[in-house]
């Protein structure tokens, strides 16, 4: 597996299993429940929705939330 792809993949494992627990969930609760930076979250949730596996929810803007697809 090459660096980067373990890098992008663990931050987006994180979201992944942040969501799992009980979504949808904002980017600030995100932060809290994983402990990664706004920024490695953003990196994950571009990773899953890259693979189609997260949708926006509430999308008004500061509060948007995310949730898994099935």
């Amino acid at each position: 597996m090459s660096e980067s792809v373990e890098f992008f993949g663990n931050k987006a494992g994180k979201v992944w299993r942040a969501l799992k627990e009980g979504s949808p969930k904002t980017l600030s609760q995100l932060e809290k429940s994983t402990g990664l930076t706004l920024k490695e979250v953003s990196m994950g949730i571009g990773w899953l929705a890259k693979e189609g596996k997260i949708a926006l929810k509430n999308t008004d803007g500061l509060h948007a939330k995310f949730e898994l697809l099935d």
